[in-house]
């Protein structure tokens, strides 16, 4: 789906019913499709293999653009690696004046989906995990929609092929997708512990924030598939993955008729992205150490904003049924 696109969607329809807007997740949806007819205009001229997608990840793949954004961006074939795959990397520099970013190598690079779907054991590493996880939970088509779309069912017939019961979440791609947070939880506190203090209030804010919509917008559509059969599970978490995860999570609390938990949950997630799209109050997170973040009101609001999003997710999964039946029988053993 479109980010920008202003047909209804799942997060404006849970705004309609509690009478609220969320006014910073719209603006960012608008700014993220507007930055994107931007980029591909630049690279309208340039040569394409085709079966090659520019994929883009974290804020633009959630249509979550803000002032101080990175650009995240994956290289993905369905073929083979081999000299002259075309874009190179160093060929999208139009699109992204200011350069594609991510740390420990993560973005800014060619893969094959071949190597994303490497899963378990020992070269399913840190960064096949998490590069695997963000193409299926938050990307989105710069350039090879198609390319795209099957990378995305490669990936589900990767953890789904094996998997025949019908009316069951998929417990090979529910427990990666637990696994993926529980790593993005380890790695933060790991960071900490080896002394990488820069940034801390940064990554914890978005730690309790957009890293937990994130694991919440793939949670909830492997649990929503315990009504589906096997043959039409990777056709509907295809359709699920392909829309924004405040999306997939915005439709959860709609059809289980916990309207005030989602107005509470995805509010606060507008509040806080308002937060971050504030220069000032960024670089002030940015900046901020970690001994000094008790008495910083900047982070105590993050963590305010974080309990709010953690307690409406909480009310959905333990307080609806069949929802707390399946993470208790699913998503505890």
């Amino acid at each position: 789906m479109d980010p920008g696109s202003a047909a209804p969607t799942p997060l404006s329809a849970l705004g309609a019913a509690g009478g609220v807007g969320f006014p910073a997740l719209q603006a960012a949806r608008a700014r993220t499709a507007q930055r994107c007819d931007v980029a591909r205009a630049a690279l309208a001229r340039m040569p394409r293999d085709l079966d090659v997608a520019v994929v883009l990840l974290g804020s633009w793949g959630r249509g979550e653009l803000t002032s101080g954004s990175d650009d995240d961006v994956l290289i993905v074939t369905t073929g083979a690696r081999r000299p002259g795959l075309q874009p190179a990397m160093s060929e999208l520099e139009p699109a992204f004046p200011g350069g594609a970013t991510g740390a420990q190598g993560t973005f800014d690079d060619v893969v094959t989906v071949e190597e994303l779907a490497t899963i378990g054991l020992q070269e399913d590493s840190n960064r096949v995990l998490t590069r695997r996880m963000l193409v299926l939970l938050e990307s989105a088509p710069l350039l090879g929609a198609d390319v795209h779309r099957q990378v995305l069912a490669r990936l589900l017939d990767a953890y789904l092929g094996g998997e025949r019961r019908d009316r069951r979440p998929p417990r090979f791609l529910l427990n990666d997708v637990i696994r993926y947070w529980r790593t993005i939880a380890v790695d933060f506190e790991a960071k900490a512990r080896a002394g990488d203090d820069g940034k801390w209030a940064l990554r914890h804010a978005k730690l309790r924030t957009s890293r937990t919509m994130l694991f919440a917008g793939g949670l909830l559509p492997l649990l929503e598939c315990h009504h589906v059969t096997a043959d039409d599970a990777p056709a509907v978490l295809l359709g699920e993955l392909l829309q924004p995860p405040t999306d997939r999570i915005a439709a959860s609390f709609l059809r289980y008729e916990a309207v005030d938990a989602g107005v509470r949950t995805l509010g606060a997630y507008d509040r806080f992205l308002a937060l971050l799209d504030d220069p000032e109050r960024r670089a002030a997170l940015e900046r901020l150490v970690r001994a000094r973040a008790r008495e910083d009101p900047t982070f105590q609001e993050c963590r305010r904003l974080g309990r709010e999003i953690q307690q409406g997710l909480t009310a959905l999964l333990f307080e609806r049924e069949p929802l707390r039946r399946l993470v208790r029988q699913y998503g505890v053993f």
